[in-house]
């Protein structure tokens, strides 16, 4: 197993891309703390680890608050004796542009950018004393190109992109690694939740999407969490400060 005796956070691991990666990592021996501000969610992938031989325990948080990003971390040490992975995928989906409020902004970032700030802010001391460790964040293609009415959002997610660099460097000398992960079009519960609210079938959304990269498919939340697995694991230990796009080829036309 790639995750043995390793115990990982993983943020908005309720749904999507968290749970499928929250699973994988305990299918690979990881002790994994769910984290979600949905705590039934968060109960529900934790029971699906438990159920296939996995350990994990859930907490709701909001990590948008400090004293809950805080306890993220020190509910991992304590429940399994240190923390050695990080996965920052909690987001908030504010896919405006210049109709976002003032509301709007503070509520994305103070989720998306100084949320997961905080929970690497106190993850990272309990990596410092188990001898290092790996961070994940969650970036997108959001990061490098531009969408319509959409900078509310994509100005968080360029904002992670560089975080990771600056993390990288910054916890390089306690041996702790920084990658991001850069997906593209993922079918999540919140791909369906925008379907339904257009009046779109799986099938017109997957023609739609699927249609912008080589692929020609929307991804599946394994197809992420996979490359997830493979920067916190130690197959990726000369890899740090990197993004990986995991888009189907969509921002390579």
């Amino acid at each position: 197993m790639r995750l043995q005796n390793k115990v990982a956070i993983v943020t908005g691991a309720g749904a999507g891309i968290g749970q499928a990666t929250a699973e994988v990592f305990g299918e690979e021996g990881a002790k994994v703390l769910v984290a979600d501000v949905d705590g039934k969610t968060a109960e529900e992938t934790a029971r699906k680890i438990q159920n296939k031989g996995g350990t994990a325990r859930f907490l709701q948080a909001d990590i948008s608050k400090e004293d809950e990003a805080r306890r993220i971390a020190d509910t991992a040490a304590e429940a399994f004796g240190g923390v050695h992975i990080l996965v920052n995928n909690a987001a908030v989906f504010v896919l405006k542009g210049f109709d976002a409020t003032v509301e709007d902004w503070q509520r994305s970032l103070g989720v998306n950018v100084i949320g997961t700030s905080m929970v690497t802010k106190y993850a990272v001391e309990h990596m410092k004393k188990s001898g290092g460790g790996a961070i994940v964040n969650l970036a997108s293609i959001s990061s490098f190109v531009a969408q319509p009415n959409f900078f509310a959002y994509s100005a968080t997610k360029a904002a992670i992109l560089q975080l990771t660099r600056n993390m990288a460097m910054d916890l390089a000398p306690f041996n702790i690694r920084v990658n991001c992960v850069c997906p593209g079009t993922i079918l999540t519960a919140a791909s369906r939740r925008h379907m339904e609210s257009v009046g779109m079938t799986f099938e017109q959304f997957n023609d739609e999407e699927g249609a912008k990269t080589f692929l020609k498919r929307v991804g599946q939340p394994r197809e992420v969490a996979y490359p997830i697995l493979f920067l916190a694991s130690e197959e990726a230990s000369y890899i740090t400060g990197t993004s990986l796009m995991i888009d189907g080829g969509y921002t390579a036309q």
